[in-house]
């Protein structure tokens, strides 16, 4: 597909490239930047037809659709907001994708800064991991207005596969924050399924193969599974991202005053591998070396 839209992106880690690039692949006429210029992720999506760009004015001052895909709050507000960001150089009326988990207040926030200057806001944080990114298949929760919803939709389906719109701005976040506390607490379930197969003699690989077509099957299971037994703990999605999550979903718990015991374990096992050797950067699925480490 090609069409006469101009979109930048930015942000080229590891969800972000293969993103940015199925977008290319569909023929969209696609600016990339990235702060840090020697990221592969630049290579990959330059690959695939991007153009890359040295500043976020020279990517966005075109731009009708502008999406971002970075690590934490601090990094989204300093692209969209800060000295030499979107607001500044991006033309009114462009509408702003974020792909990042912020929460529902900060994505409010944004919204509102960015609609004093004539420009237009969606939430839309992902799930699917890398694997999902590469093949287009993430699941995308959209928080907005429907009419900008409707006009971006063809551009997220080259890059996901369940695409649902959510609510207004900050539903999107809202429900991102709901799907970490599945993925966080089906880890838990999954690490210790594992430690009690081992401890009952079994091999492990039948608790995946056969918990995993049962009521117990999570993607935590299928997917993640097959990497811890291959000692495979390279990220799809690291610690050091789910503990930013599960700092956003505290807050939140905080702020409506609920009782979450599952979340605190969680955040306890994720916070125990980020202090292990190498810990931060390992895929959520290193969990696993919290109960073999006797931690």
């Amino acid at each position: 597909m090609s069409n006469s839209v101009t979109v930048a992106f930015l942000g080229m880690g590891t969800m972000g490239a293969p993103m940015a690039a199925n977008l290319a692949r569909h023929g969209h006429a696609l600016t990339v930047w990235n702060r840090t210029p020697d990221r592969p992720g630049l290579t990959l999506a330059q690959a695939a037809g991007a153009k890359v760009a040295n500043s976020i004015a020279e990517a966005v001052s075109q731009a009708q659709i502008i999406f971002t895909c970075l690590g934490d709050v601090p990094d989204v507000t300093a692209v969209l907001l800060g000295e030499g960001g979107v607001l500044e150089n991006a033309p009114p009326h462009s509408l702003v994708v974020d792909f990042s988990t912020i929460g529902r207040e900060t994505a409010v926030f944004l919204a509102q800064q960015l609609q004093a200057r004539s420009l237009r806001f969606l939430d839309v944080p992902v799930s699917g991991g890398d694997v999902g990114a590469q093949q287009g298949t993430l699941t995308m929760m959209v928080g907005g207005d429907p009419t900008d919803f409707a006009q971006v939709l063809p551009y997220l389906q080259a890059m996901g596969k369940n695409i649902t719109y959510c609510g207004p701005v900050g539903s999107g976040q809202a429900v991102k924050l709901c799907n970490q506390v599945l993925a966080a607490l089906h880890m838990v379930a999954l690490c210790e399924a594992l430690t009690l197969a081992e401890a009952q003699g079994l091999d492990p690989q039948l608790v995946v193969q056969v918990c995993g077509t049962g009521a117990a099957g999570s993607w935590a299971l299928s997917h993640l599974g097959p990497k811890i037994l291959d000692g495979n703990l390279e990220p799809g999605f690291m610690v050091q991202h789910i503990l930013k999550d599960l700092r956003l979903v505290q807050s939140t718990i905080q702020t409506q005053g609920l009782n979450l015991q599952g979340v605190a374990l969680a955040e306890q096992r994720f916070q125990q591998v980020g202090d292990l050797p190498h810990g931060l950067g390992q895929g959520t699925q290193a969990m696993i070396r919290t109960y073999r480490e006797n931690l």
